[in-house]
């Protein structure tokens, strides 16, 4: 599967508002990618150094840059990563990127995918 390589930059805060704060990727190195990952949310594994997390990635939606938004709740990590360059490995697709009627519905849907990706990411 692909890697993408990028730096942790500042996004909207809204993942951390509800519980899963996520790492919002520069997407310099996905612009240059020959095969582009399709939109939606997988499992998937982060790295940060030596150290590996298993995480929910996300890829979407696209923005008024013409570009998917990247970002990746890593599970069990506690942290600062802003500013710190990691790379994400999307490695099953769970679902297609989905807007939601409300946060509640939200959450419970981020806590089935985090189950998921616990089963699927050794």
């Amino acid at each position: 599967m692909t890697q993408i390589l990028g730096k942790v930059i500042k996004g909207d805060g809204y993942g951390k508002k509800i519980g899963f704060p996520t790492a919002n990727i520069d997407r310099r190195q996905f612009v240059r990618l020959k095969s582009k990952p399709k939109l939606g949310i997988y499992a998937g594994r982060v790295y940060i150094g030596s150290k590996s997390y298993k995480a929910g990635i996300v890829i979407g939606p696209i923005d008024k840059t013409g570009l998917p938004k990247l970002e990746a709740h890593l599970i069990k990590f506690e942290g600062n990563l802003y500013g710190k360059k990691i790379t994400i490995e999307p490695i099953k697709y769970l679902r297609p990127f989905t807007k939601y009627r409300g946060e509640l519905a939200l959450i419970a849907q981020i806590k089935k995918d985090i189950k998921k990706i616990k089963s699927y990411i050794s």
